[in-house]
């Protein structure tokens, strides 16, 4: 089954950033802690956060907290399985359920007729 139009957005705009297909490749296969995959990336824990934020929420990744045996939290992470197929076909089949934001922030239905919008 193919993501949402709204879901397919969101999990290309946090696929586009090479940061964040490096922390994709890092975690494939592998659950690792926040500490030691700001080592791998190359990058500062905040920054990583802040990608590994934008990741979390398109529903790429996912993070667990754990005690250490010296009970320090340990925030590991690793990839939720997916698959992205694009095509013409299932590119237009998501755009059939876009939302878009007007400017006053309310919903807009990209397959309402020019016109139609309240």
């Amino acid at each position: 089954m193919s993501p949402s139009g709204d879901k397919l957005v969101k999990m290309l705009e946090a696929l586009a950033n090479p940061h964040r297909l490096k922390i994709i490749a890092l975690l494939a296969g592998r659950r690792i802690h926040v500490s030691q995959l700001a080592r791998e990336v190359m990058i500062s824990r905040p920054l990583l956060y802040m990608h590994l934020k934008r990741l979390e929420n398109a529903g790429l990744v996912t993070s667990k907290m754990e005690l250490s045996e010296d009970g320090k939290a340990m925030n590991y992470y690793e990839v939720i399985p997916f698959a992205l197929q694009l095509s013409p076909e299932n590119i237009a089949e998501a755009a059939n359920t876009l939302t878009l934001k007007k400017p006053d922030n309310t919903a807009l239905d990209v397959n309402s007729k020019k016109g139609d919008n309240k």
